[in-house]
Order: structure tokens, then sequence, then C-alpha cells
């Protein structure tokens, strides 16, 4: 496992850096370890409004080692299909939150 800070990867800026940093993921290895769609996930779920389709595509090519736009089209429609589920997860408990009793 590569302890390599996350920015080394290709596609991973100081933003989406710091935002990692949050959720606590601050290697390659610890990136590698939890997956692009649990690391989106963590990051959806700590900045819903500014997460979005496209960090969960640049985790992954950056865990492949190209840039997102290359990812194939298989890949993509994966990601999206999962990536809905993570959404409607987050509004639903948001739902659950403010249900009256």
């Amino acid at each position: 496992m590569s302890d390599a800070p996350v920015d080394t990867l290709p596609g991973i800026g100081p933003v989406t850096q710091g935002w990692l940093k949050e959720a606590g993921i601050r290697t390659e290895g610890e990136l590698r370890s939890i997956g692009a769609l649990e690391a989106y996930r963590r990051l959806k779920f700590m900045l819903p409004r500014q997460v979005n389709l496209n960090a969960l595509y640049a985790l992954e090519a950056s865990l492949r080692g190209c840039h997102w736009l290359d990812l194939p089209q298989d890949v993509k429609t994966a990601l999206q299909q999962q990536a809905r589920t993570i959404d409607e997860a987050l509004r639903r408990g948001a739902a659950a939150r403010c249900a009256i009793p």
C-alpha cells in the first residue's frame, strides 16, 4: 500500500485533496483500500452540494491512472447508477431526520 499523498494521483487537485483529507483519506493506499465509490460516498455525505458525479469519475480515473474523460462508457454508466443510489440514500436520510414522529 502506498503512503504517497493522494494528490500524487492524476486528477486529484488541491480541492479534492482537501475534501479527502477532511474525510480521513490522506494517502494513495487509503484511497485504494476503500475505493472510489466509498470515497465518493463519504465526500457526498460531508459536502452534498459541492461533490458531484465528476468527483466520482475523477476518483475512479485517478485509481486507474487515466483522465476521467477516458473512462470506458460501461464504467461511467455503472458509476452513474451507484452515485444515484448514494444520492437517494442521502435524500432519504435527510427526510428521515426531519420527519415528525
